[in-house]
């Protein structure tokens, strides 16, 4: 080959750097469509700071008042902040704003879901063991910063919906112990909707702040990856010493491109043919207005649950409160479910595995039983808790009264993770016996005789008896 054809010689005339890019280039992905979720993730971000900065060309994050004229008469010659009034401005004047507005926004949403869907692969695969336990608290937290900028972009736009999760945040900091206050009065610029700098505040938080950080993670996420060399599941040829799939020059490459562009397209056209957060139907956010029927994005769900199903409890001590309700969904719910997460590889340490070895080998879920039926108790429990906080509107296209929409969701909340827990653990630990498809398995332990069922290794019933 030509050495210009060549991108190796081509780069070492110039660098020097034969040995290091071939290294790179050499670089073997495994082949499993579960990891391309990861990937997902990646190209929505890239898409999402691409549209970004169109949006912020012509986004302008004031709570100055205006009185906006255009084309849509129902709001035309109405008062409103600068920031609604130029979101106003791109959905319906600006030359392909909606089109940027609702790519972005369906991006955002594609980014938690692809982090979140990767991070239950992780979990179930015990991916998270030694050597990347720092690979894994790396995408937590960027599963968590991923939360709090889509909160902060959807806050920024001053509709009727964001302000009233941004009211919901307000009181939500507010009811820290002790510091609840002084935290809410230095992040809102005063009391809530917030003074002259809160917009800004909020604007830079999300353009700037934010972006740089996942950005950061991102890198450090990939090159960690890179370090410790992906897992792979079990396989023909497949050890713990090695990786099986294709290297990233030209196989992989290739193929990660024409992933990059089959993502991108689908949002753009999702952008163009699927309306989502039509803020010129909900309105300017107007303190005394508090219903509009719209529902906040999915991945705040399961905190509008908790906040929804949490008793009427506030703890006194000496006639003082402790800790006002909203701490308890708002704060203490999402601190359970995000500990639990960064404990875990500690947490299968201690419980499951008891061990200390590396692991460049994938689990099936039905290898350890009781790892998987406790991730599948507490995906129940969140999963329950993210239902009730959107569910609102089908229980009352039903007539079933809220009371006794609250009570059913409680005693699910507390019935169902155990319940969760046990079943997963008996399927887990028929699949681990017959060695047999999910589905198949079912439907042989249904028709199998009690003999056959009672038949087990003794390897099995030592597990079983842990």
């Amino acid at each position: 080959m030509s050495p210009d054809l060549d991108p190796v010689a081509f780069v070492d005339q110039r660098l020097g750097a034969a040995r290091v890019l071939r290294k790179a280039l050499r670089y073997v992905f495994p082949d499993h469509w579960s990891f391309l979720l990861g990937e997902m993730a990646l190209y929505a971000f890239v898409v999402l700071v691409a549209t970004g900065v169109f949006l912020a060309l012509f986004f302008e994050p004031s709570t100055a008042q205006m009185t906006w004229h255009g084309p849509y008469a129902p709001l035309d010659g109405t008062e409103m902040s600068r920031a609604y009034g130029s979101a106003l401005d791109l959905s319906l004047t600006v030359p392909a704003g909606l089109l940027m507005r609702q790519t972005h926004h369906w991006a955002a949403l594609l980014f938690v879901v692809a982090i979140t869907l990767h991070l239950l692969r992780v979990v179930f695969t015990g991916a998270f063991r030694r050597p990347r336990e720092l690979t894994y608290v790396v995408g937590v937290t960027l599963l968590t910063l991923a939360v709090v900028e889509g909160y902060a972009g959807y806050s920024l736009l001053d509709d009727l919906i964001s302000g009233m999760g941004l009211a919901i945040g307000y009181s939500t900091a507010l009811s820290l112990p002790g510091i609840g206050g002084a935290l809410g009065t230095l992040l809102w610029d005063g009391p809530f909707p917030g003074g002259p700098a809160f917009e800004s505040r909020l604007f830079i938080v999300h353009v700037f702040l934010l972006p740089a950080a996942l950005a950061t993670l991102i890198g450090l996420h990939l090159w960690l990856v890179v370090r410790t060399r992906h897992a792979q599941f079990p396989g023909p040829g497949r050890r713990e010493r090695n990786v099986v799939g294709s290297p990233l020059w030209p196989a992989y490459a290739l193929r990660s491109l024409g992933w990059l562009f089959a993502v991108a397209a689908v949002l753009v056209l999702l952008g163009g043919l699927v309306q989502i957060n039509p803020v010129w139907q909900w309105g300017p956010f107007e303190p005394w207005v508090g219903e509009n029927g719209a529902q906040p994005d999915w991945y705040l769900g399961w905190l509008i649950g908790a906040l929804r199903l949490m008793p009427n409890w506030e703890p006194t001590l000496f006639g003082r409160t402790l800790a006002p309700n909203p701490f308890f969904g708002g704060v203490v719910f999402p601190g359970i479910v995000f500990g639990f997460l960064y404990a875990l590889p500690a947490i299968d340490r201690v419980l499951f595995t008891r061990d200390r070895v590396e692991h460049h080998l994938l689990d099936r879920a039905r290898d350890n039983p009781r790892r998987t039926g406790l991730l599948a108790a507490m995906l129940v429990f969140v999963v329950l808790i993210f239902f009730f906080g959107s569910a609102d509107r089908v229980f009352l296209s039903l007539s079933v009264p809220y009371e006794l929409q609250l009570w059913l969701a409680r005693g699910l909340v507390v019935i169902a993770p155990p319940l969760a827990y046990t079943l997963t653990r008996r399927w887990c630990e028929a699949l681990r016996r017959s060695a047999a498809h999910p589905l198949r398995a079912v439907d042989a332990e249904l028709r199998a005789p009690p003999a056959a069922l009672a038949a087990e290794t003794q390897e099995d019933a030592l597990a079983r008896s842990e």
